[in-house]
């Protein structure tokens, strides 16, 4: 099962999340039919929102990370909510490209270097607050700790992987973030960049052993590390015959009088998830008389 470990660290000076998100990941996979590099690019986009998606804790927020880099993958979109529960959506899931000489799939590439990561935080309020950057190399983790770095002015250590087995399943998902607090000297930044190197790549410490909380006491081997809290975390969505009536509503009478002489009716699938909605020719013309009351 996946789930979501936060820590601190016992001299108040790092604070940490990690995930294990094969199990959604692999969901992802499955309603995207996605090809192994757009698996690794959404799953990591899955991965980062959930982390960022639980940080909020306010009961309805959600956060959305919207990747366009112009790469061959198109828009790479992951929402969370505030559990750390997410949904995905990526343009191009069928793009298959060479792998990287080091024998690693090229992220980097499919997802593109010219563009924009974008961060939006709906906390319930007015307006959502919106922080986006230039995108470094694509790779996403990078990426992201830049966004923390420019945007909200907190260093970041970040990775994120999804390894990939031969018949194109999900073999292992999942990251951390490590973010240094208020007051943190050289030192700390000494030891944390230290046990970052050490552990080494993500993708092996979570093929070896799923356990996020594991993953954080490897890479955060120098301090004492005290849990905050453990959740499950799922592929989650939520969308529904209201929601797509709602939307249909949305696009007006004459929009809905031209598909119901065009088509007889309609379908709509959700972007995130396998479900698809179906109204008939009757449905419509309901929809459109208590439109005209």
């Amino acid at each position: 099962m996946d789930k979501l470990v936060r820590a601190i660290t016992a001299d108040g000076m790092v604070q940490a999340v990690a995930v294990s998100t094969k199990d959604l990941t692999e969901r992802a996979r499955n309603i995207h039919k996605s090809l192994p590099v757009a698996t690794a690019a959404m799953g990591r986009a899955l991965a980062a929102a959930s982390m960022m998606g639980n940080a909020l804790k306010e009961e309805n927020a959600s956060l959305t990370l919207q990747i366009k880099g112009g790469g061959p993958l198109g828009t790479v979109l992951a929402v969370s909510d505030a559990r750390g529960n997410v949904r995905g959506y990526i343009q191009n899931p069928h793009v298959d490209l060479p792998l990287r000489e080091d024998g690693k799939l090229n992220v980097g590439a499919a997802v593109g270097a010219e563009g924009t990561l974008t961060v939006i935080k709906d906390l319930c309020m007015k307006e959502p607050y919106i922080g986006s950057v230039g995108l470094l190399g694509g790779e996403i983790a990078e990426d992201l700790a830049a966004y923390f770095a420019e945007s909200e002015q907190i260093p970041t250590a970040c990775a994120l992987g999804v390894l990939v087995a031969r018949d194109q399943s999900v073999r292992a998902a999942g990251g951390y973030i490590i973010q240094l607090l208020p007051g943190a000297g050289e030192d700390v930044i000494a030891k944390v960049e230290g046990g970052v190197m050490a552990a080494g790549a993500v993708t092996s410490l979570l093929d070896k052993n799923s356990d996020p909380e594991a993953l954080l006491r490897t890479v955060l081997s120098d301090f004492e590390v005290e849990i905050l809290e453990t959740s499950p975390i799922a592929y989650t969505c939520y969308c529904s015959r209201d929601r797509v009536e709602r939307a249909l509503i949305s696009m007006g009478a004459e929009e809905l009088e031209d598909l119901l002489r065009e088509q007889g009716g309609c379908e709509l699938g959700c972007q995130f998830c396998d479900t698809v909605y179906r109204f008939t020719g009757q449905e419509l013309r309901e929809l459109i008389d208590g439109m005209r009351g």
